[in-house]
């Protein structure tokens, strides 16, 4: 089974203010899918948290990561900035796909900033989703759709 984790980044439920209400979701959607996932971590939004977090799933050996919030532009949505610290290779194209899926259910999925990668030489891929429960339920599907060949040529599989 695939190792994968789910990093749920908000300041409101870190501080026990708020219940993770994405972060299930993402988590649902993995092991529906047959990946062996924990329940999510949340941390505090800030590119310095996220890293953290980051790389402490990926040196555990986790093969996929996916975040949910700190994508948009407020002034604490720092998770893509935190993400770009730990990928080595981005991949524009499930970004972009999960941008156009937002957009076509919301105007507002455009505001977005989320970027997806691999982590060299770890074989890992790390992908951001919103932090909106509508966001994560809509952007898993296209996700799941190429995380496994992803995952399997990263390990040296064939196209």
């Amino acid at each position: 089974m695939i190792r994968a984790a789910v990093i749920t980044v908000s300041d409101r439920s870190a501080a026990g203010e708020r219940v993770d209400s994405s972060g299930p979701i993402a988590v649902a959607a993995l092991r529906e899918a047959g990946f062996d996932c924990a329940e999510a971590v949340v941390v505090a939004d800030g590119a310095d948290s996220v890293e953290r977090a980051l790389q402490a799933e990926i040196v555990a050996g986790v093969k996929l990561v996916v975040t949910t919030g700190g994508t948009g532009v407020g002034p604490r949505d720092e998770t893509p900035e935190g993400t770009a610290r730990v990928i080595t290779r981005e991949i524009p194209g499930i970004a972009e796909a999960l941008r156009r899926r937002g957009v076509s259910e919301k105007p507002a999925g455009m505001l977005t900033r989320g970027i997806a990668g691999v982590v060299d030489p770890h074989g890992a891929l790390v992908v951001n989703l919103p932090g909106s429960t509508a966001g994560v339920s809509s952007g898993m599907p296209v996700l799941l759709s190429v995380a496994r060949h992803v995952i399997d040529q990263l390990g040296g599989g064939d196209h």
